[in-house]
């Protein structure tokens, strides 16, 4: 799960998806395509708008996305069309570019529909944003348990 600075959408990607998914064959992670949030908790308002459905981020932190990601991960969704750019600019063959995807692709194909970012907005948008992913990651957990469990 990917955004840009890792703490408002790409947690809440993460921690929806992996509250979806067996734990013990799935690994969901999240990263953000700049480096300023680098070891940081997820923004208070994510955690917050996790919280009000009974999940927990706040352990979560910061990282930057980096080349290795591609052999690490069998998929990565993006949360908008800059984010698709930024990690398709990284992309070093055919293979790592198949893995990135818009997350809401899954939902509204080939629409390439942005995550909208909540960082600048009301509070309200955060919950807005969990309402997406929660559904997004409901289409997303079936695909990869009937694929992969």
């Amino acid at each position: 799960m990917v955004c840009l600075g890792n703490i408002c959408r790409s947690p809440l990607a993460e921690g929806i998806l992996a509250s979806k998914l067996p734990k013990n064959k799935f690994t969901v992670a999240s990263a953000g395509t700049g480096s300023w949030h680098i070891g940081h908790a997820p923004d208070a308002r994510s955690i917050a708008a996790a919280k009000n459905h009974n999940l927990d981020i706040s352990n979560q932190r910061g990282r930057q996305f980096k080349t290795t990601d591609f052999d690490t991960y069998d998929y990565i969704y993006v949360m908008d069309n800059s984010n698709y750019t930024d990690v398709i600019n990284l992309t070093e063959n055919t293979a790592h570019k198949d893995k990135v995807q818009i997350i809401l692709n899954e939902l509204y194909p080939n629409e390439n529909v942005d995550v909208p970012d909540p960082y600048f907005g009301m509070t309200n948008g955060f919950e807005i944003v969990y309402g997406m992913l929660d559904e997004v990651c409901d289409i997303i957990a079936d695909k990869l348990i009937a694929k992969h469990a």
